[in-house]
């Protein structure tokens, strides 16, 4: 099924400011959310549970300026790297338990304050996300490109295998709670009997009281390591564009969801060819007897070099496309072309044989241009200032 429209799945408009964002999906979150669901059938708690998540999702990408930049500009087609938050959809990565732990400070205290439900009812940690600049040259983004980068970040621990608890085992389940990590309250308001749920005090949230520390990780339950992961950059990248890796981030303390790892494009200026947008362009020179006589010139692309048939009588400021010699659009339509703007090089020094052969050409009929050709030179060049 396609995607629906992210401003029209929280009912706002495209230029909804933050706090705008923040308090309509807050209403879609409370509407959906699976304690108001209580005695519907299967078939509406489903219903409720999919718009749940698409009010999610929408929300994660249209409360961060450079996801919503992205969408703002190619539609649903973010360059994803792995599915879940950060790419423009959740791929079918993410349940509700993650939905919570990413989000669970949005629903203040009607579901059970800013921790966030979890798994069985306790409480779960969210690693922080790492923030990684790679550089990609033309090619790369004309291809697309794997890259192994090595990042130092925080991840479980193999001694006690992120339990934080000596051995993995020494830990004792929380009397308070019952190792459901929360406590629940009922209280009357005006929309009747409310049902609220915290984070227990006694543990924290997690369910479990750890009883001897982890030597290895002082019951943390991470270590800080250095891994050799593999980044696919796709082609169609752009320079500043954020890509996600979901959970290549920094593990979470005691378990939990990991965060992501965003990849920042940096676009290497090649010594040769500009862009512009999905365009490439080549500014080429050509002497004066080849914008007379017309020839053969040689240019470079993506690929390499391309031979290009000069014209006789070439003017500057002409324009010659390659269709489909750019770059590949994000979205996968097409390729943009590569543009070769055409200069023609007056000489400055000339000798005496060279003087005296333009000398004789001075005055002549068609050495002189016309009006008309007066007009369709200036248009031509009239791009070089738009």
């Amino acid at each position: 099924m396609e995607k629906r429209d992210y401003y029209e799945v929280l009912g706002v408009s495209k230029n909804a400011t933050a706090d705008e964002l923040k308090k309509a999906y807050r209403k879609k979150a409370i509407q959906y959310h699976p304690d108001r669901q209580q005695g519907k059938s299967e078939e509406e708690k489903k219903e409720a549970e999919e718009k749940f998540k698409e009010a999610a999702e929408a929300y994660d990408v249209l409360s961060n300026p450079d996801k919503r930049a992205r969408y703002d500009q190619f539609g649903h087609n973010m360059g994803n790297m792995g599915g879940g938050f950060g790419g423009g959809g959740f791929g079918g990565g993410m349940s509700m338990d993650d939905i919570f732990s990413h989000f669970g400070d949005i629903f203040g205290d009607v579901f059970g304050g800013g921790g966030g439900r979890q798994r069985g009812g306790r409480r779960m940690n969210r690693g922080t996300d790492l923030r990684v600049k790679v550089r990609v040259t033309l090619k790369d983004v004309a291809h697309g490109v794997e890259k192994k980068l090595k990042i130092p970040r925080y991840v479980e621990c193999d001694e006690c295998h992120g339990t934080g608890a000596k051995g993995g085992t020494a830990y004792k389940t929380c009397d308070h709670c019952h190792g459901t990590g929360v406590v629940t309250q009922v209280r009357q308001t005006m929309l009747g009997m409310m049902q609220t749920q915290s984070a227990c005090p006694q543990c924290g949230g997690e369910g479990k009281i750890i009883t001897d520390k982890c030597p290895h990780c002082a019951g943390e339950g991470i270590e800080r390591k250095e891994e050799i992961i593999t980044v696919k950059i796709p082609a169609g990248v752009s320079d500043g564009m954020t890509l996600s890796m979901q959970g290549k981030g920094n593990a979470a303390r005691r378990g939990g969801v990991p965060g992501d790892l965003l990849i920042v494009i940096e676009e290497e200026k090649d010594a040769e060819l500009q862009r512009e947008d999905n365009n490439l362009i080549y500014n080429l020179i050509l002497d004066f007897p080849t914008a007379v006589f017309g020839g053969k010139v040689e240019v470079p692309t993506i690929d390499g070099r391309a031979r290009l048939t000069i014209e006789p009588g070439t003017q500057p400021g002409k324009v010659l496309r390659l269709r489909g010699k750019g770059l590949p659009s994000p979205n996968g339509y097409g390729n943009g072309d590569m543009l070769v703007n055409i200069m023609v090089y007056v000489p400055q020094n000339l000798n005496r044989e060279e003087r005296e052969a333009i000398e004789k050409l001075r005055g002549s009929e068609n050495m002189t241009p016309s009006d008309s050709e007066k007009r369709s030179i200036f248009a031509r060049l009239r791009h070089l200032f738009d």
